[in-house]
């Protein structure tokens, strides 16, 4: 649904531009996708965000082979403890499954953060560059080349990366 939206946003935007082209209006198009990619920032910011993937990931890694540790001590053990004993220790298992799932929930919501404001700096200076491209040359227009079916007017891509420095 929201590939839908901006395809159509972008048909919208791409008529609506063709129509004032009429009116000596200047359009151009890159991938700002593409172009954030190819940034050592973003390059730089994945490193960071995988190195804490796999740090939480071998976290929970950990406490689930100790949690299948005590399940199995726990469940060698059963026939030689009281009902009441078993039912303390289920009870325990319950709480470690639960911590555990929070846990995970945790790791994923501080990665998802994490990855928001290692990329947004990335992004802002992405539309900074491509806004002072397109001022400097005179284009009124900049639309995402990733939505476009048909992209006959100036691609900034080079001119955006040399004003990155890259």
């Amino acid at each position: 649904m929201k590939h839908f939206k901006s395809l159509l946003f972008a048909a919208v935007l791409f008529l609506g531009a063709t129509s004032f082209t009429t009116a000596q209006s200047k359009i151009a198009h890159i991938n700002k996708q593409e172009l954030i990619k190819a940034m050592p920032a973003y390059t730089q910011a994945q490193g960071e965000i995988e190195k804490m993937g796999k740090t939480y990931e071998a976290e929970i890694q950990n406490s689930f082979k100790e949690l299948e540790t005590k399940l199995k001590q726990y469940t060698a053990e059963e026939p030689t403890q009281t009902n009441e004993e078993n039912q303390k220790r289920m009870q325990e298992v319950e709480g470690i499954k639960q911590s555990l799932g929070e846990y995970q929930q945790q790791a994923q919501k501080q990665l998802q953060e994490k990855e928001f404001n290692l990329l947004k700096p990335i992004v802002e200076k992405a539309d900074n560059a491509i806004k002072a491209v397109a001022k400097a040359q005179g284009f009124q227009y900049v639309v995402d080349s990733a939505m476009l079916i048909v992209a006959e007017g100036k691609d900034l891509m080079a001119d955006v990366k040399k004003q990155l420095g890259m």
